[in-house]
C-alpha cells in the first residue's frame, strides 16, 4: 500500500528545524502548497537517493528490454531461478 504524501502550507517552512525533522521521518516526499496549490516538493537526502537509484534501475531495465542484442540471450525466469538454486 502506497503512503500518501504529506501536505504542508508554505508558511510552515519558517520552522526549519521542524521541517527537517518531518523530512527525515517521512517515507514520502512532502508537498508544499502556496495559496492552496502544489508549489514544491521536499524530501530527505536518504529518500532522494533511494528515488534516484530506483529511477536509474528502471532506466537500465528498460534499456535492456529494448536492446535486441541483449534479448537474443533471454532466459526464462523459472530457468534462471532453477539455475541459481542448483548453482549452474
Amino acid at each position: 500500500m502506497q503512503v500518501l504524501p504529506r501536505i504542508l502550507p508554505i508558511n510552515e517552512l519558517k520552522n526549519t528545524a521542524n521541517i527537517s525533522k518531518i523530512c527525515k521521518e517521512s517515507e514520502t516526499p512532502i508537498v508544499i502548497t502556496k495559496n492552496g496549490y502544489s508549489d514544491m516538493v521536499l524530501m530527505s537526502v536518504e529518500l532522494y537517493e533511494q528515488t534516484i537509484a530506483k529511477m536509474q534501475a528502471a532506466i537500465l531495465i528498460n534499456e535492456a528490454l529494448n536492446d535486441p542484442e541483449r534479448n537474443k540471450d533471454k532466459v526464462e525466469l523459472n530457468s534462471f531461478i532453477k539455475g541459481i538454486i542448483n548453482n549452474e
